[in-house]
């Protein structure tokens, strides 16, 4: 299938990432404040058929994978009967999912069955202390019988560590390390501000940046030797000697990849986001509860597209007051 959805830029727009809902099972820090933020209604939430009917729609226009983010996915109902019907639509060809782990293990046949080709597991230490202190909840248990229920099932897992200054910079190696025995992709994540809480600084004064985060287990294993960038990929991977799998670095602070971003994100309650840093560009429940047919839908997300930010930098700088810092991931579709 080609893309018909591009930018302005040239950009195609092949991958969406759904939220199926904003609620959550964890309370880490770094994404939300301890008591945690005001929930959407039920009623303000797309529903399933909502979500079927625009993939559906924007697989038709060229979309061909498919990632389910949340909040934390398998805290919605009904999630796998979902994940099922969307695996069917004609033009999707990968789904894939990010989870915290910790509600995801029973349901990892069913994955299996269904075809998912890779699971995200954001994992920040494997000390149980420290994982309770970052999550606010003692769930590391929970969260590695998961890992190795997906190992043992034969999908494909790329553990995602956000690496924070002052909290598990001493768990970078013994995560890393997990690739020297095991098929999997370690990647570290510079911290963004996505927590709910104000953050003011901005990518400079980063404690632990990519390239830090490159010293520091070069440090440890040595040279690290880059694999080449699928299109439209946010990490920079590489090899280790003698490594099974391999570690991977996210500047997603920095912004070093968006020159080649194929992504789109569609938040919970229906926003249609081009870029992770932007306020939204197009509100699709209001088109879809409004009685627009898909024609005029098409239009209306091919219309959004045509005024994409270069970068990341560009769609902050676009928001109103720059209020980006007041928003948490878990609202945002992660």
């Amino acid at each position: 299938m080609v893309s018909t959805l591009y930018d302005q830029h040239g950009r195609p727009l092949e991958y969406l990432r759904l939220a199926v809902t904003d609620r959550c099972n964890l309370r880490c820090f770094y994404c939300m404040p301890e008591e945690g933020i005001k929930y959407m209604p039920k009623h303000e939430l797309l529903s399933y058929e909502e979500m079927l009917r625009l993939t559906g729609l924007l697989a038709t226009m060229g979309v061909r994978k498919v990632r389910l983010t949340g909040g934390e996915p398998f805290v919605r109902r009904d999630l796998v009967p979902f994940m099922e019907r969307l695996a069917q639509l004609p033009g999707i060809e990968d789904i894939s999912l990010t989870t915290n782990g910790v509600l995801t293990a029973p349901h990892v046949p069913a994955l299996a069955r269904m075809g998912v080709k890779a699971v995200n597991l954001s994992l920040d230490t494997l000390d149980r202390a420290r994982f309770a202190s970052i999550t606010r909840r003692d769930e590391l248990p929970r969260v590695m019988e998961t890992f190795y229920a997906l190992l043992d099932a034969g999908i494909k897992v790329k553990i995602n560590a956000v690496v924070m200054d002052g909290q598990n910079i001493d768990a970078l190696i013994p995560l890393a390390d997990l690739s020297r025995t095991l098929p999997v992709d370690v990647r570290f994540i510079e911290e963004m501000p996505f927590n709910g809480g104000s953050h003011e600084a901005g990518p400079d004064s980063l404690p632990w940046n990519h390239v830090r985060i490159r010293q520091h287990l070069e440090q440890h294993f040595g040279e690290l030797t880059p694999v080449a960038m699928a299109p439209g990929a946010t990490a920079s991977d590489y090899s280790i000697a003698g490594h099974q799998g391999r570690v991977g670095i996210i500047a997603a602070y920095s912004r070093t990849f968006c020159g080649t971003c194929n992504r789109l994100r569609m938040t919970a309650e229906g926003g249609i986001k081009t870029c992770l840093y932007d306020q939204g560009v197009l509100d699709v429940r209001a088109l879809l509860r409004g009685g627009k047919d898909d024609e005029e839908i098409a239009a209306a997300l091919a219309a959004a597209f045509r005024f994409r930010a270069a970068n990341g930098f560009e769609a902050e700088r676009q928001r109103p007051l720059h209020q980006l810092s007041f928003e948490s991931m878990a609202t945002i579709g992660g």
